[in-house]
């Protein structure tokens, strides 16, 4: 199989290009003429050069007398209309090879967005800020999608050059250097990828070869062709996304964007070729890389093993724990919070994963859900802020801004004693105010129109109010970067104390963590709920979390019980009263043997 995009073997470059619907295809170097590229009976062009230094600038040719840039370039310095740029990934000196990732039931995910977690917005900008996550208790950095997209300012999912970091975050050097010091720190670091859909502006892939199909649609624009006529190099080109990810940065997992909206009919899926492809690929290394995916749908089967019917991945997103939490705490009854009213949603998430186990959803208009009960725990991976849940918010509102201190302590809470795989939004951990807002920067100003217009359109369906941001005004982005130093303020500073205390107590006590979910049970009595963890060996946690806005009185049954933490104590910012229950104070206690 020929080997696409540009390689580098000292001075010389090998240029591959799959391109079935050209005639012929150039290489064009800056400099020079354009030199003519052997096509194979795949539709694949090739062509070697030499006296060629990393960095050097060129396109392809199409039929003579179109100018593009590789849909496999690694390096994109002028951005998705500019000329690609010769990588060479053996002159980066990795330092990492003693690191050997995570296990599933030891990550804690900690989802961040490039652009907006500081100031200069760059990959080597994040290195300064790893120390103290690793000392809060996060194992795993997720980045949000890196993939070259339009401009400079956008959540990522316009991403157009699927194998070239964003070239204004510091490019393929910022990125290595970015996963080379998490694995330093000890933190795996994981990539949000998007292969339902592209970007539309410096998408030239149809010129290409049939990347799209009509045959299917999403919210976004026509699916990728992962089945029809065309589709074996469109799948190649996906999967062998996901080896240089692995192979070329170090990258040990990915989230997979809203897989819901990724269509195939193969006999053998995509996400289960995919994630086959970067498991063997990390294996070589002695690492494992982890494939988690984003759907809406709560189907079971894709964790399940392949024998099983399954897809294969490692985990997915569950949205039910975090719609049920915030309806509970804010009363939102908006979009899909119209599903999460009822009293048992809260305490089925905690205890078995999904809330809706296939029944009838009002938002969705149908049946939603499978069972979830016997999934074991570090298949789901749940949370109370996200990017989507906090950025699709018209006001892009951080739970902080629209619950009380003391609810959003116990949110945390309930979120760490849950059987399942946690993950935290930047800034979450001590309390950012900044609000994450929906931002892009489209050169196309027919298209950032027509995006604004879209999300009015879709923040209609929840009836915000009030104005909501232009999302390609440069002032809806500065608005969204953290505030770093609000982390050494006392009650911010508190509360990260607080996240800090209970990721220790995750990863040292035998009855919390992403385990035992069996073994887990819950109860709701009025406003206390009461999650019970415990062990094969005997081990036994209970928590008791007030979900009210007012104090109740309430003990425990017995004596035999040691108190291990308690939300309003004083170094959590709280209140350190006696007397149990206080407004959404929640205790957490262990049973002596």
């Amino acid at each position: 199989m020929n080997v696409l995009g540009a390689s580098v073997l000292e001075d010389t470059a090998t240029f591959g290009v799959w391109a079935p619907r050209c005639r012929s295809v150039d290489v064009a170097i800056e400099g020079r003429h354009p030199q003519p590229m052997r096509r194979d009976a795949d539709g694949v062009f090739t062509a070697t050069l030499g006296d060629l230094a990393p960095g050097t600038r060129y396109k392809y040719r199409l039929d003579g007398e179109r100018y593009r840039p590789d849909p496999v370039s690694r390096w994109q310095p002028e951005g998705v209309h500019g000329a690609s740029a010769v990588v060479d990934p053996q002159r980066f000196l990795w330092t990492d090879q003693d690191f050997r990732g995570h296990a599933p039931s030891d990550l804690v995910i900690y989802e961040l967005h490039v652009g907006t977690f500081t100031a200069a917005g760059t990959f080597e900008a994040i290195v300064p800020h790893l120390p103290a996550l690793a000392d809060l208790g996060v194992t795993a950095v997720q980045l949000m999608p890196v993939a070259e997209f339009p401009g400079s300012r956008n959540w990522g999912y316009d991403g157009v050059h699927l194998y070239a970091p964003q070239s204004t975050y510091g490019g393929p050097r910022g990125l290595r250097r970015l996963v080379d010091a998490c694995h330093a720190a000890g933190l795996s670091v994981f990539l949000d990828v998007v292969y339902n859909h592209l970007g539309p502006e410096g998408n030239y892939l149809a010129e290409y070869g049939p990347y799209g199909t009509d045959r299917y649609q999403t919210p976004w624009g026509p699916a990728v062709n992962f089945d029809g006529e065309g589709s074996p190099g469109v799948r190649r080109h996906i999967v062998e996304n996901g080896r240089a990810w692995v192979s070329e940065f170090h990258v040990d997992g990915f989230r997979v964007d809203a897989v819901h909206a990724i269509h195939d009919a193969s006999p053998v899926h995509i996400l289960t070729e995919f994630a086959q492809v970067v498991r063997v690929e990390a294996a070589r290394a002695g690492r494992r890389a982890h494939v988690i995916a984003e759907s809406h749908d709560n189907d079971r089967r894709l964790v399940l093993p392949v024998a099983e019917g399954g897809l294969g991945l490692d985990a997915l997103w569950s949205d039910d724990f975090h719609h049920a939490l915030h309806h509970r705490l804010t009363g939102e009854t908006a979009g899909y919070y119209v599903d999460f009213t009822g009293d048992h949603h809260l305490p089925r998430a905690i205890a078995e994963g999904f809330a809706f186990q296939g029944e009838l959803s009002r938002y969705w208009g149908r049946r939603r859900g499978t069972a979830s009960r016997d999934l074991p725990a570090d298949r789901l991976v749940i949370f109370v802020q996200n990017h989507d849940q906090v950025g699709n918010r018209a006001q892009g509102e951080r739970l902080g801004a629209l619950v009380s201190y003391e609810a959003l302590k116990l949110a945390a809470g309930l979120m760490f004693v849950t059987p399942a795989v946690p993950l935290l939004f930047m800034g979450e951990e001590y309390g950012d105010t900044a609000p994450f807002l929906f931002f892009t920067s489209f050169l196309d100003r027919e298209l950032s129109e027509r995006v604004r217009r879209g999300r009015l359109q879709e923040l209609s369906r929840f009836g915000w109010k009030g104005r909501i941001p232009d999302p390609g005004a440069p002032a809806t982005f500065v608005a969204s970067q953290l505030n770093h130093a609000l982390a050494a303020a006392p009650r911010h500073r508190a509360l990260r104390e607080y996240y800090r205390r209970w990721l220790a107590l995750r990863r040292g006590h035998p009855a919390l963590g992403a385990r035992n979910k069996n073994l887990t049970r819950v109860a709701l009595d009025a406003a206390v709920l009461t999650v019970t963890r415990a062990t094969p060996a005997g081990e036994e946690i209970r928590l008791i979390a007030n979900l009210g806005a007012d104090p109740c009185g309430w003990s425990l049954p017995d004596t035999a019980w040691r108190l291990l933490l308690d939300s309003d104590a004083v170094a959590f910012g709280g209140s350190g009263a006696a007397a149990p229950l206080t407004a959404y104070q929640i205790l957490l206690y262990e049973r002596l043997r």
